[in-house]
């Protein structure tokens, strides 16, 4: 899994819209009191700590370290784990497994369902947010043009995510025995805080490990490059904002 060394203060502080949209998500949780529930991707734990005002019984889980050291200061009630999605494993079965802003960082989406399927009890259900076809695409086709246009061989072997159609997703759900009960795609324009730094913020915070590998000096050449096409798109009034994408699932486990 990706990303798995996060700089929390800047994503506390800068990159807040993460759990701040994912908080509407929990209107298809509907998490009840004595429910079973993981977090999955739980990031520094926000979203954890609403789902435990339910009065469930919750754990979240990250695969970065640096996300679940900072969880646990945020949260100490809660108990928090670094573990992989794609391999992780509950001590018992689960009422729900509760996902925000994480799947597409995930390349094997099989893996992770599969592990999802395994934690739930019979009816439990899965309900989860990331980003779908088209997600960041300006974002995305652009930083892969400057790539190329350095001559930097297959860019494209280095994009970090997992972008799948509504289909695509809920077919794959519905091969690990799912009953795709709810599944949208939509446009999400999302403005980033930073004013006129937004876009740089963004690009180091998620979009880095297009970047890795580059001299400090060809790294900076890039991003100013991207933000300057990206400019006539994506700033207006002094605020930059991200082409986002995202596709919302509830399934049921059988």
């Amino acid at each position: 899994m990706a990303q798995n060394s996060w700089n929390t203060a800047l994503y506390e502080e800068q990159h807040a819209f993460v759990w701040q949209y994912g908080e509407s998500l929990l209107e298809l949780l509907v998490p009840k009191a004595g429910e079973r529930i993981l977090d999955l991707g739980c990031g520094t734990g926000q979203l954890t700590g609403k789902i435990a005002e339910s009065g469930a019984f919750v754990q979240g889980i990250d695969s970065s370290l640096s996300m679940i050291s900072t969880a646990k200061v945020n949260y100490p009630h809660i108990n928090f784990a670094v573990a992989d999605a794609r391999d992780f494993q509950v001590e018992q079965p689960l009422d729900a497994v509760f996902s925000n802003a994480v799947l597409h960082w995930i390349k094997q989406p099989d893996a992770a369902i599969d592990c999802v399927e395994k934690a739930l009890s019979p009816g439990g259900r899965f309900v989860a947010e990331f980003g779908g076809k088209g997600n960041v695409g300006a974002i995305a086709r652009t930083l892969l043009s400057v790539l190329s246009e350095i001559g930097l061989g297959e860019p494209q072997s280095l994009n970090p995510w997992y972008f799948p159609s509504v289909g695509e997703y809920a077919g794959l759900l519905e091969n690990h025995g799912f009953d795709v009960v709810y599944a949208v795609l939509f446009d999400r324009p999302t403005p980033l805080a930073g004013g006129s730094a937004g876009m740089v913020n963004w690009i180091e915070m998620f979009a880095g490990e297009f970047l890795s590998g580059l001299s400090p000096e060809v790294r900076s050449h890039v991003i100013k490059q991207v933000e300057e096409r990206l400019r006539s798109a994506l700033y207006r009034d002094g605020n930059w904002s991200a082409d986002y994408r995202r596709i919302r699932v509830v399934a049921v486990n059988k």
